[in-house]
């Protein structure tokens, strides 16, 4: 298990950027949360199965179709499994 701190830049907000990547992250089983940012970043923390979030990972460098990702800051970090789901 492994977890992941995620700061995403380009134009991700208003775009339904946290909805689609909430559907994603269900989907692949993985728990944490995502939220804006005032300087118009998405911040995110997804926590399961390695395969699982470089997946996750390679979608949030793209982003859903109307978003322009510009920049992703990664920072592994020590799993620690404090999520009961995704929000």
């Amino acid at each position: 298990m492994v977890r992941t701190h995620v700061f995403v830049s380009g134009r991700v907000q208003g775009v339904a950027f946290r909805h689609n990547a909430r559907i994603r992250a269900r989907r692949l089983g993985l728990l944490g949360w995502a939220r804006n940012l005032p300087d118009g970043r998405v911040e995110a923390i997804f926590e399961g199965e390695k395969d699982s979030v470089d997946k996750m990972l390679e979608w949030i460098r793209k982003g859903p179709i109307f978003s322009r990702v510009d920049e992703v800051e990664i920072n592994w970090e020590e799993f620690i499994g404090e999520f009961k789901e995704f929000d």
